[in-house]
């Protein structure tokens, strides 16, 4: 038995998001006020999904309580709906955005921090809001995974989706500079034009590959979970 029931967990997941986007809106950056806003930032886009993601999450725990015992077909169709909803999200959104965020971040913070997150930074968002944009994503998607099944789409469909998203981050991003003049992220600025396109389509397979992964990850915690079972009803039988 769980310590704590997975839907206090993501109750919990749910207002820590909230808590950590009110928290960064309320800080008066410069680049809050340019072309874009915190839109213009994986980072921040990947908060909301994780939000958005979390309420589809609570959502769904609140109609299966509702629904239980119920014979009503309308109400068990919807729970369905949201459950498919709740499962793509976590497949093509959640995961691989969550995860890639995350590794990319430190990966080039421990590098060169200069390239994703200036030390002027510092002056405007502290250590904690920068772990809860740029740490706790991980461990909080990992929970999820382990306490819930959920129904991966077929492959194909899944990486056409994910593409698709990252790919029109690319899109965005260069709409931004060519609005501006100034790439998002400090990195894009000190390489030039092949070397910007070889970049972005590495990240788009480095996202795809970490959906893969999502998928890999959850067949085998729930697998796994089905072998215990079955196993514990053989020794009990």
């Amino acid at each position: 038995m769980a310590l704590i029931p997975s839907q206090i967990l993501r109750v919990a997941i749910l207002l820590s998001y909230f808590s950590i986007i009110c928290n960064y809106k309320a800080i008066d950056m410069p680049a809050h006020q340019t072309y874009g806003g915190s839109w213009k930032f994986l980072t921040f886009i990947d908060l909301v999904i994780q939000t958005v993601f979390f309420g589809v999450c609570v959502l769904t725990d609140l109609s299966s309580l509702l629904t239980k015992g119920s014979a009503n077909q309308e109400q068990e169709r919807q729970l369905r709906k949201l459950i498919s909803l709740r499962d793509w999200m976590m497949a093509v959104l959640a995961f691989p955005v969550g995860v890639f965020v995350v590794t990319m971040f430190w990966a080039l913070y421990l590098y060169d921090r200069d390239l994703v997150y200036p030390r002027l930074l510092d002056n405007f968002i502290p250590q904690w809001l920068n772990h809860g944009m740029h740490t706790t994503v991980l461990p909080f998607i990992i929970i999820e995974m382990r306490t819930t099944h959920h129904q991966y789409p077929s492959r194909l469909c899944g990486l056409l989706a994910v593409c698709t998203f990252a790919v029109g981050y690319v899109l965005w991003m260069c709409w931004v500079h060519n609005m501006t003049g100034v790439w998002v992220y400090p990195l894009l600025e000190h390489i030039g034009p092949m070397a910007r396109v070889a970049f972005f389509s590495c990240l788009t397979v480095l996202v795809s590959i970490y959906y893969i992964v999502g998928e890999i990850l959850n067949n085998y915690i729930w697998d796994s979970s089905k072998c215990v079972l079955d196993s514990d009803k053989d020794k009990t039988d």
